[in-house]
Order: C-alpha cells, then structure tokens, then sequence
C-alpha cells in the first residue's frame, strides 16, 4: 500500500510517529504526563486515603509478557453500564453489495452480470433486501430479531486509499487534530472499571483504541501472565508484591493489587473447563471471539472489545452464492459470529457486536469478477435492545444518477449508528465527546 507523501503527510507522520505503534506511543505519553500532573494537583490539595480508593477502580494498561506493563491511576465517577460492546473491523473494504443484497435490484444485476447473487440464492432479508448464503450461521438471528444492518454507509473520508479511510474511520474525525481513537472516548466517557474493561484481540492495538484508557492487548487470555520456568514467574509475582508494600496512600499501591489479582483471575479462565453450547469453527478470527466470549461470560468487567478480520479487498475472483473468496470470507466471518452469539447466550441480550468497514466497493463489477474501491458501505448489527430483521437507514438506490462517481452513494454517516447505539445501549450521553463537532442523527435501530 502507498501512502500519499505531500509535505502535509510528511509533516503529520513527523507528529504522530512513522507507524502505528510509535504514533499510539506518542498519544499515550501525553496521557500519561497530563495524568500525573493531574495527580500531583490532587495531592497538593490533600487527596484522602478514602478519595484515592473510590477512584481507584481501574488499571491502567496492563499488557504483561511479551507487551509493556504500565498502570495508570483513573479517576472518575464508575461505569455508566454493565454491558459489552465488541467491534468488528472488516480491513480491506468490504462489498457490502454482495453481503446484504439489493433483492431484485435490475440495477445490481446488471452491473453485476457474473457475480451477482440472484434473488432465489438470497437468505432471510426484509422486503427490500437478502442475506448471501454465506452468512447463514446468522440467518436466525436476523429471523429473530437479534441482526440488523444498515447499508450505504460512509465516514467524513471519501479517500478510496485504505490507509487514510481506516485513519478518519477509526480517529472518529476528519481533521487531523484528532489524536485519540473513538473508542479510547467511548472508553473515557464509561468511566474506570476493571483491568479487563476493554480488549483489543491480536498483537497489535488498533487505531480505534490509541490515547490514554487503559486497556488489554490480548493474543488470547492464555497469554495474560508473566513468563518464566524454574519458579522464575512466581519469583516475579513475589517481587512485585513487594514492590508496592508499604507505600501507605499512594494510589499505585491499590492499582498494583489490582494488576496482580487480575494476573490471578486470568489464569482462572485459562485454565477453567470452558463450557460452550456452541459449534466453534477453528481459526484465528473464531479463537479471538471465542476469548471474548469467555471474558463476557466470566464476568470480569468487559466493556469494549475490538476485533480484526481482514481480507476483504476482493479486487478478483468474488465468486458467486456458492464459491469464491466473498463465500470463504463469509463463512468465516459468520461461522464466528453465530458461535459467539449462541455461546453467550442469555448475554446477548446485554451485548452489542457491530461490524465496520474503510469503505465499500463500486457497483460495476471490474474485468475480474471483483470490484474495486468505492465508498458507501454496510454496518451490521447483532445483539439485544434493537429492531432486528431489517435494513435501516437512507437507501440512495443504485440507479445511476443516484451513484456517486459509480459508487453506492453515502448516504448514512457511521457516526450516527454508533452515537445511537452508545446512547441506547451504554448509556453515553455526550456523544460529542466521542465524535468532536458532528452533530448525530438518529437512524431509529436501538429501543
């Protein structure tokens, strides 16, 4: 991938760092330092024992092995909810055209002739619309109203460059003075929780969760201990209990307690007998869902959760309703998914998963039975609290003066799906904190 090099994007790389990892560092060290600023102006006016235990509730980021180990006091009124939210992120720009369907669309048949998904192949949908087969692990959730989606949505990027798309998408914000990810405001705005209330599944933290929150980087909850043969890691644990012995009110001692409980509590789940009710596909994107499960159910405090699957840039060989790379892909992706929300359970009720994508993909098929870049794309939904079942939002049509440069045109902001959802479901209010200077429309999914 080629990243544009104008002296705008030299000069905003030069800020941010070269990379992702050295950019997320930056945005965490200014935390930090206006964190103990914070907390040096709490002790010059004579921060209590009892103040400093009441706002003590959260750990910092805590990523021990093979990541950093810092904690972070957080200060704060507690949570505002007790349910979870899981992100999906679909890299590489899913066509949502061929996932949620325009059911006898002449449109899309004929720009589509070779790798349309003809009406009679099409799963439970609503009047206007119909599920590919290869979501058909999530058909009876859609039928029982725990699925929805919204089509033709878009971010304030028209970039069709997946690196500046996934940049404004998961920054929450066109203007570049946005340091943060969404969700680390998202996170903000809940208030402090556990070691364990937010969750990122892979090796790397997404953009979507880069600022000064605590969170997890987890490459499986197996992963969460500190290492070490011989007795080396109980000789750690030992150390560091020691450490913080003694340190009176100083409220790193209550966050280091807390850090080496969770250290306990994850191997508690790591080594429980897991009990499942589902049928769980194998593979990396299913064992990811699969440890987010495990900490819903477990009660550990789960509040955010953020997930990758990628190969979605399908510039070839799509294939149709029973074979190709968006049938693959598809079975994957909803396999999971059907697990993780049969896994749950009752739970479901209280989680909501959402999918997102950089961008969808142009009608027109190209000379390689796949399609290129677009810009409309498709959201979906699963879990409790909402009206299932169906296509929300602003339908443009793809008729051709309804196309934007032959792209499905934008007409949903994904500002708005997740401002109605953190309001309905989490219980976030101030959704300008979340997306700074937008103004959020209702769509009408949530109850």
């Amino acid at each position: 991938m080629t990243v544009p090099d104008g002296p705008s994007t030299r000069a905003e790389l030069a800020r941010r760092g070269p990379n992702l990892p050295e950019a997320a560092i930056r945005v965490q060290a200014e935390a930090v330092a206006a964190d103990l600023q914070a907390q040096r102006d709490q002790w010059r006016k004579g921060f209590t024992r009892r103040r400093v235990l009441a706002g003590a509730g959260a750990v910092g980021v805590a990523s021990l092995a093979n990541q950093v180990a810092t904690t972070r006091v957080a200060f704060g009124a507690p949570s505002t909810t007790t349910r979870t939210l899981v992100v999906v992120f679909l890299r590489g720009g899913m066509d949502g055209l061929s996932v949620i369907v325009p059911r006898g669309d002449r449109n899309y048949l004929n720009a589509r002739r070779d790798i349309a998904v003809q009406p009679g192949a099409l799963l439970a949908g609503d009047d206007r619309f119909g599920l590919h087969p290869g979501l058909a692990p999530l058909a009876p959730f859609w039928e029982a109203g725990k699925m929805a989606a919204v089509h033709a949505v878009a971010s304030p990027d028209a970039s069709r460059s997946h690196f500046q798309a996934q940049d404004c998408l998961e920054r929450g914000a066109a203007s570049t003075a946005v340091h943060t990810g969404f969700l680390d405001r998202v996170l903000e705005q809940l208030g402090p929780g556990t070691t364990f209330r937010a969750v990122a599944e892979g090796s790397a933290l997404p953009r979507s969760l880069v600022g000064g929150q605590s969170k997890l980087v987890l490459q499986g909850i197996r992963e969460f201990d500190l290492r070490g043969g011989g007795g080396m890691r109980d000789k750690s644990l030992t150390a560091l209990k020691a450490l913080y012995t003694g340190v009176g009110n100083h409220p790193l001692g209550a966050q280091a307690a807390e850090t080496l409980k969770s250290i306990s509590t994850a191997r508690k789940i790591a080594q429980s007998d897991y009990q499942s009710t589902a049928q769980w596909p194998g593979g990396g994107f299913a064992d990811q869902l699969k440890d987010v499960a495990r900490l819903i159910k477990a009660k550990v405090g789960l509040r955010v959760a953020a997930v990758d699957i990628g190969g979605w840039d399908m510039h070839t060989n799509i294939g149709g309703p029973d074979g190709g790379d968006m049938r693959n892909r598809l079975n994957e992706l909803a396999g999971a998914l059907g697990a993780f929300a049969t896994d749950l359970g009752p739970a479901l009720d209280e989680t909501s998963i959402v999918t997102m994508s950089e961008f969808g993909r142009r009608v027109e098929a190209n000379g390689n039975s796949g399609t290129d870049h677009g810009h409309g794309g498709l959201m979906m939904l699963l879990g409790g609290g909402m009206y299932g079942g169906k296509v929300h939002g602003r339908w443009p049509g793809l008729a051709s003066g309804s196309l934007d440069q032959g792209d499905l045109a934008g007409a949903n902001d994904y500002r708005d799906v997740i401002t109605e959802l953190l309001g309905a479901r989490m219980g976030v209010k101030d959704w300008k904190k979340i997306f700074p200077g937008y103004t959020a429309k209702k769509i009408g999914i949530f109850r």
